[in-house]
């Protein structure tokens, strides 16, 4: 069997595809991913064997600014990103058996399957992604936001948004290919039969009439690498402390500033992740440490919080180690949907604000470091699953979804 697994965007949205690829590999099946040609994903796909079919521009220059391209500019580099797509995908899939594509940007990926003859799979990592009338749709950049409070106009909305997008450049390169013409982008690429690849504990989906989703679990890899020296010695040093960290996420230097004050205005460390924003501390005071990437499975195991932007990968390792959190929703994607799930299981606090002070964040830490936030985190990690990509691995095998 042979499996090709597409997805672009940053490491959130190819990591768990990562953790797919691996399963699937030990059960013997030949994987390829699509993916954008940032070094970090293909040194990382290369360390494990599988193979990198480049697509589109490196994230990294998409996200290297300090706010988000013009709705303009951002229109035309989604239509960029589905010519790169009917342009790569279609010799990628040659030979496959199956086309599992995962995250918001798969626009091509259904039409390339369906003219190749092969099974299709639309797997998404949050619930809130997935049309229901239980939430609205997550804010997408660049595009109106309707001002109803009634989910399924909103959720209508967003169909036509994403119609008006893409569905002039979908349906021509779909001719192209002797494909009949789509109605409604949106829910094409869905299917009537999505994958859920989020924790049932985590973030649940509540069925509805229409969209038969298959909850699989989140996809994920056990990460054995050991801290670095100098990041171990700085945790033996003294309690644990607070981790600040904001992925790949446009986070300002004040915005790190605030953490580490409301940090230390607890009486507590700072330890600061410098991610793509490259943060760090804002003095030599030996009660902060920056750190790059390290391996935050086991990382989070040592520390007393984590505030973070509600990314679904670090809200699952946040979860799974035990650790309270502070979700600074910084109001892309999935992020302010994981800040309440955050908030509402009560392992957490969820910062609504995207321009956060030292105050309000101290607030926030406080909450997340409360002896029953604490309790709660500590429940929750034995609640959370570990089996997700080797349940999706399974259904593919099986060919089911």
């Amino acid at each position: 069997m042979r499996v090709l697994l597409s997805t672009y965007g940053t490491r959130g949205d190819v990591e768990p595809l990562v953790a797919l690829a691996v399963r699937l590999g030990v059960l013997g099946v030949e994987v390829r991913m699509c993916a954008p040609p940032d070094e970090e994903f293909a040194r990382r796909l290369a360390g494990l064997g599988v193979e990198l079919v480049p697509i589109g521009p490196p994230v990294r220059e998409v996200m290297s600014g300090t706010a988000l391209p013009s709705a303009a500019d951002l229109s035309r580099y989604r239509n960029g990103l589905v010519d790169a797509q009917f342009a790569t995908l279609p010799s990628a899939a040659e030979g496959c058996d199956v086309l599992v594509a995962a995250g918001l940007a798969q626009v091509a990926a259904r039409s390339v399957a369906e003219a190749a003859g092969i099974r299709y799979v639309y797997a998404s990592y949050a619930a809130v992604h997935l049309p229901s009338p239980h939430h609205a749709p997550p804010p997408r950049p660049g595009w109106a936001e309707s001002e109803v409070r009634d989910n399924l106009a909103r959720w209508e909305l967003d169909a036509r948004n994403v119609n008006a997008q893409f569905g002039e450049i979908l349906n021509r390169h779909r001719a192209s290919l002797g494909l009949p013409w789509v109605d409604n982008v949106r829910d094409h690429v869905f299917t009537d039969r999505p994958w859920l690849a989020a924790d049932p504990a985590l973030g649940p989906w509540r069925q509805i009439q229409g969209l038969d989703v298959v909850q699989t679990g989140a996809w994920s890899l056990p990460d054995a690498r050991p801290l670095p020296a100098d990041l171990s010695a700085f945790l033996d040093a003294g309690a644990p402390p607070v981790y600040v960290g904001f992925g790949s996420m446009h986070a300002s230097k004040d915005m790190a500033r605030n953490a580490i004050e409301a940090i230390r205005a607890q009486g507590l460390r700072a330890l600061v992740s410098r991610g793509w924003a490259d943060l760090g501390p804002t003095d030599d005071r030996d009660d902060c440490f920056a750190v790059g990437e390290v391996n935050h499975q086991r990382l989070f195991g040592r520390v007393a919080a984590v505030v973070h932007h509600g990314g679904a990968g670090t809200t699952l390792t946040a979860a799974r180690a035990g650790a309270p959190q502070v979700v600074v929703a910084l109001q892309m994607s999935d992020n302010p949907y994981w800040a309440g799930r955050v908030a509402d299981l009560g392992i957490g606090a969820a910062h609504d604000d995207t321009t956060p002070t030292s105050e309000s964040l101290g607030v926030a830490v406080k909450t997340a470091l409360s002896p029953e936030t604490r309790a709660r985190a500590r429940s929750m990690a034995t609640e959370v699953r570990s089996d997700g990509a080797e349940v999706a691995a399974g259904l593919l095998l099986d060919g089911m979804g």
